[in-house]
């Protein structure tokens, strides 16, 4: 089931919810907006995102938000077997009827939970109508699973779709799309109008396809470059010598290389061995919606410099000779490309700067 935004029902007076927070299914099912319960009613759509998504006679398909079934179907003609995972109790027990008796019924296994919440079991491609409002952690939690699947074929809020495909130099490139695309293929299928679903919501959806990158990215650099990309996407029309120069992030930047330091030469004087993990370093985070960095889109470096030019702490200058021998200075996140950021977060861990 796809999902608008999230929302609250608002009562009518006598304390019944309005009648357009659910819409009725023709079986006696309510959908509602507010849980992100829209159902596919195209059945060309169907059909369409069954074929686009590539499933072979032997996969095990993986499908969130099932709802009543109409895509469950054309998944289980398609696949080898179905594992649908839905919150709803109401949803499972429509799907266990409808395919109850049939020759589908011991080709599918429904999972009645939270799929944030589920331990997922071994699937090869996931296509799935998803509830909008857990778009940006259900993608890192699929990006998690072991072992890696195939891929995944995904309806999202057509917004946050187009910020996973996004390029530098995009005005939705941002922090989720430099993380996604180091971890994944990303590529945009098919825009799908509000129309196609019932009820219909606020918002136009598309489907992507995801497939992760083999071999997968070391788990620590994946950790390093997302810290790297909270710092750069803060303001990611600044200049990144704007940006580093900003005291508190500084402040921050310095804190944890000194822990960094203080850890290896602990562990240097215990064992002789100078590698230790960095998990314990914070950089602070932008919320579990990496869609969501803060941009005041002017060029004005007000309020971001020191603030104290006659006086250059060693640190400071260490992060900002990083920044000039890679000539990153004058350069802006908005308009560097994946590899230009790997450069810059080998040149910062050359010099002994992490960000895990």
């Amino acid at each position: 089931m796809a999902g608008g935004k999230l929302r609250k029902d608002k009562p009518r007076a006598g304390g019944k919810a309005a009648s357009s927070a659910a819409a009725p299914y023709q079986g006696g099912i309510s959908f509602h907006k507010s849980k992100g319960q829209h159902i596919l009613k195209n059945p060309l759509l169907v059909d369409s995102i069954v074929q686009k998504s590539g499933i072979k006679t032997t996969d095990v398909v993986l499908e969130i938000g099932p709802g009543t079934g109409n895509l469950t179907k054309k998944l289980l003609d398609a696949g080898k077997s179905v594992v649908a995972v839905e919150l709803d109790p109401r949803m499972v027990l429509e799907l266990q009827r409808r395919f109850q008796g049939t020759p589908y019924s011991h080709r599918l296994k429904v999972i009645q939970g939270d799929v944030l919440k589920t331990e997922l079991p071994y699937f090869d491609i996931c296509v799935a109508n998803i509830p909008y409002q857990i778009s940006s952690p259900l993608t890192f939690k699929l990006l998690n699973h072991q072992p890696p699947f195939r891929c995944a074929v995904i309806m999202f809020q057509r917004e946050f779709a187009m910020r996973l495909v996004a390029q530098p130099g995009d005005n939705l490139y941002c922090r989720l799309s430099a993380n996604t695309q180091l971890r994944a293929r990303v590529s945009h299928l098919l825009k799908v109008g509000r129309n196609n679903f019932r009820p219909p919501p606020k918002v136009d959806s598309s489907v992507v396809r995801i497939e992760p990158r083999k071999p997968a990215p070391d788990s620590n650099l994946v950790r390093e470059f997302d810290g790297l990309m909270r710092i750069c996407f803060n303001r990611k029309n600044k200049t990144l010598g704007s940006i580093f120069r900003q005291k508190t992030m500084l402040s921050v930047m310095e804190k944890n290389y000194k822990t960094l330091q203080a850890l290896h030469q602990s562990q240097s004087n215990l064992s002789g061995d100078s590698k230790v993990g960095m998990d314990g370093l914070d950089f602070g985070d932008n919320g579990d919606d990496l869609g969501m960095e803060v941009d005041d889109g002017g060029d004005d470096e007000m309020g971001l410099e020191d603030g104290d030019a006659g006086e250059v702490s060693e640190f400071k200058e260490k992060v900002l000779n990083v920044l000039k021998e890679g000539d990153f200075e004058e350069k802006r996140s908005s308009k560097l490309t994946q590899q230009e950021f790997l450069y810059l977060l080998s040149l910062f861990n050359k010099a002994g700067i992490h960000f895990s």
